[in-house]
């Protein structure tokens, strides 16, 4: 264990932005580490607060060219109160993700406390609480096992017949049915969220131990005088399962038929057969390396400070909670990730459409867990058919569409009650280019070819949904910028406008998607050469009267110029529309952007913090990648390394774990370039396993702006590497250099061919 890969506390948690978490995926838990009585506060990915519904409003349509119309007269008053009546979803709110409850132990012993320390080893996926009490020593370890499907704790101590528990499984008020001992090991809870059609759950807890006894008062299980006890934990829904009770009970039945240290060292393996695939080193020490995590955060604000060791430390978080959270047949990540103590969680701890989910996946290609993707696809094609419903009902359109949130069920139909976000369509075709980045970096022609049709589908909607405007481009309407609020010349206020500048910049993401995958494939070319046409007319990015990208088709002034979202950059990241290489005017108009953003108090929430310095790192400013990140961590980052808006949103760990990457490694374009944005605080380091696009795998050390790098072709693609003519090169057997244009060496690769490459 590292001072960059452990979190460590001195004290237990106060509260649960203090507490610790562990996932499978599916299962998670924070761990608040008490000594007398300890909280594990558990969830399980798809206890949500009940069953599908058909919530489409059917007065939209009747109502669209209507609405249509009042805009394009400037009536945004009147348009948005139709909308506000006949577009909202019926009901307004989709389910919500919901805790599964809290397994508390009670442990009894003689003394006070000494030599406490609780951690969270992100190398190993470990976590560990120990102290001294009356002459003992006690500790236990605490992991979730993706193999054995359960959560299992340890307890141990120095002195045999120790190990005195008291446990209850509880937590849900009145959402549960039953909590009872099944018998003398083992306590069955079960409930359910939301009536016939809604979810039902089921966990269990068995308790192991070595030595002493263990016994049932009511709803208690309780250990005698044990030497070592072991806990494990098992959920599962009727999301899954028809017979959960029994799943449940099989996964924890199996797991007690081995050791922990068996299910521990499977963990482990399992767990670093992701985590091991890459890193991130960054040179340097500092005084506060050897404090308590929050401690050592509270020190990060000195602006004198430097301390790489923390930032790898954040990075690598990042990457365990992608790991610990977004598996194979898993649900995606959504608002809290899986990890939730609320019945009501904020905003519902839905999968928030128009950023936060999409940036809960932005390392997860670069950090070369290119499986832990494909529960986001799996969510795509849950939304398929609703959406294609929603599309026809609200729009008469074909294809499919979705709004700016969805849950477990796949829902399409607008959110909330609240103009400056509800109608906005876009929300499947964002999501969607997360199919072409996946294959960007994979090159995975068998599943491009799977997904050509999704890429297709969501395409289809805007070839019926777009309308021309004034000036013979095609753009969206009735739309929104997320979540801002614009200013006419008039004085008036409004959200609800005609051809916002994010939504014409997603479609050509979108659009190029189709074309070029059908090229690839050589499929559709009919349908690709329509929409290479309607690609052609939608609008490009406009420099307005602050130098800004403009945000709407007019040069509006924001109502909240300092904006948490900055939607009509999307072009610079995630997208490369805007590139400071490749065009360098609209890089300086989207610099004065940010600026002008955070002139007015902008970055005030974490997940913004984060893509504002993806942006700079897009940009290639190290001096402000570093200035936000120290930003982020010091402003919106809590004593748990966990990002807050506020409240807790797990997106913005996820934005900054991107964006420290971003500053080093970059291969938008298809073309590789090293230390784009480095701070100087970034001296020395060293990059291993990171996926750059076009299937490329790039280990390189540097010091200063100087790299010696190797290169990997995992895909034989054309590559390109942006590096000084003088650069030494060596290639092996399968790669050709071919020249040197716009200052970068152009290569032909084979499969498995290797470049070297030092400057």
């Amino acid at each position: 264990m590292s001072n960059s890969t452990l979190l460590w506390y001195d004290k237990p948690a106060k509260d649960w932005n203090e507490a610790l978490p562990i996932g499978n995926g599916r299962m998670g838990a924070m761990l608040f580490g008490g000594t007398h009585r300890e909280r594990y506060q558990l969830n399980e990915d798809s206890v949500w607060s009940g069953g599908p519904r058909k919530r489409n409003n059917k007065s939209a349509l009747p109502n669209l060219e209507r609405v249509r119309t009042l805009i394009k007269q400037e009536k945004i008053a009147e348009a948005e109160k139709i909308i506000y009546d006949n577009f909202c979803g019926t009901p307004s709110n989709e389910r919500h993700y919901m805790p599964l409850g809290d397994l508390t132990v009670e442990q009894y012993f003689d003394g006070e406390e000494t030599e406490y320390k609780r951690t969270l080893d992100v190398e190993s996926s470990v976590a560990t609480v120990s102290f001294e009490a009356g002459g003992k020593k006690y500790s236990r370890e605490i992991i979730a096992s993706y193999p054995d499907e359960v959560i299992a704790v340890r307890y141990t101590s120095d002195k045999s017949g120790s190990i005195n528990l008291r446990l209850l499984l509880d937590g849900r008020d009145d959402y549960f049915d039953s909590n009872t001992p099944i018998s003398d090991d083992t306590i069955l809870f079960y409930g359910g969220c939301g009536g016939e059609d809604g979810i039902n759950f089921a966990a269990v807890v068995k308790v192991v131990p070595t030595g002493g006894e263990v016994f049932y008062e009511g709803s208690f299980l309780r250990t005698k005088d044990c030497d070592e006890v072991m806990i494990l934990v098992s959920a599962q829904t009727s999301y899954r399962h028809l017979d959960y009770k029994d799943k449940a009970m099989f996964d924890a039945e199996m797991a007690a038929k081995k050791s922990f240290e068996e299910i521990k060292e499977e963990h482990i393996r399992d767990y670093q057969s992701y985590y091991n695939r890459m890193s991130v080193t960054l040179e340097g020490s500092s005084e506060t390396e050897g404090l308590p995590t929050n401690e050592r955060l509270n020190a990060f604000w000195d602006e004198n400070l430097v301390d790489n060791k923390l930032l790898e430390l954040y990075f690598n978080f990042g990457r365990y909670l992608m790991i610990s959270g977004s598996r194979e047949g898993t649900l995606p990540l959504n608002l809290q990730g899986i990890w939730n103590e609320n019945m009501w969680p904020a905003w519902g701890g839905r999968f928030t459409i128009n950023i936060n989910t999409e940036m809960n996946y932005w390392p997860v290609e670069v950090c070369n867990l290119s499986e832990l993707h494909s529960p986001l696809f799996d969510l795509i094609e849950k939304m398929r058919p609703n959406g294609r419903v929603t599309a026809k009902e609200m729009y008469n359109c074909g294809g499919f569409v979705a709004h700016h949130n969805t849950d477990l069920w796949g829902d399409t139909a607008p959110q909330d009650l609240w103009i400056p976000a509800t109608q906005w369509p876009m929300g499947a075709a964002w999501l969607c280019t997360h199919i072409w980045e996946h294959y960007k970096f994979t090159q995975d022609l068998d599943f491009l070819d799977e997904k050509f049709d999704t890429l297709k589908e969501a395409a289809e909607f805007f070839v019926d949904f777009l309308i021309p405007n004034e000036q013979g481009n095609l753009v969206t309407c009735p739309s929104l910028s997320p979540e801002n609020t614009y200013i006419t010349k008039s004085g008036a206020k409004g959200s609800i406008c005609i051809g916002p500048s994010m939504d014409s910049q997603i479609l050509y993401e979108l659009f190029t998607a189709v074309i070029e995958s059908g090229k690839l494939l050589n499929r559709d070319k009919a349908f690709c050469e329509k929409i290479s046409e309607i690609r052609s007319r939608l609008p490009k990015p406009e420099i307005g009267k602050y130098g800004q990208i403009q945000e709407w088709a007019e040069d509006y002034d924001e109502d909240e110029p300092g904006h948490r979202h900055i939607s009509q950059l999307f072009a610079l990241y995630p997208a490369d529309i805007i590139s400071t290489r490749g065009t360098p005017k609209l890089a300086k108009a989207a610099r004065a952007t940010i600026d002008r953003r955070l002139a007015h108090g902008g970055g005030h929430t974490g997940w913004s913090r984060a893509w504002i310095t993806n942006m700079w790192a897009r940009l290639f400013d190290g001096e402000k990648v570093y200035e936000n990140l120290k930003a982020l961590l010091n402003r919106s980052t809590n004593p748990n390394m966990f990002d807050s808006h506020p409240p807790f949103q797990i997106d913005g760990n996820f934005g900054g774990t991107a964006a420290i990457i971003e500053a080093l490694l970059q291969s938008e374009n298809n073309e590789i370039v090293f230390l784009p944005a480095r701070p100087e605080q970034w001296n020395e380091g060293e990059v291993k396993g990171a996926q750059a696009r076009g299937g490329f795998e790039v280990d390189f050390k540097f010091k200063g702006d100087s790299v010696d790098a190797k290169i990997l072709s995992k895909a034989g693609s054309v590559l390109r590497v942006a590096a000084p003519e003088n650069a030494e090169i060596e290639v092996s057997s399968g790669m050709t250099l071919k020249g040197y244009e716009n200052d970068a060496f152009v290569f032909e690769t084979q499969k498995g061919a290797t470049l070297n490459i030092r400057f």
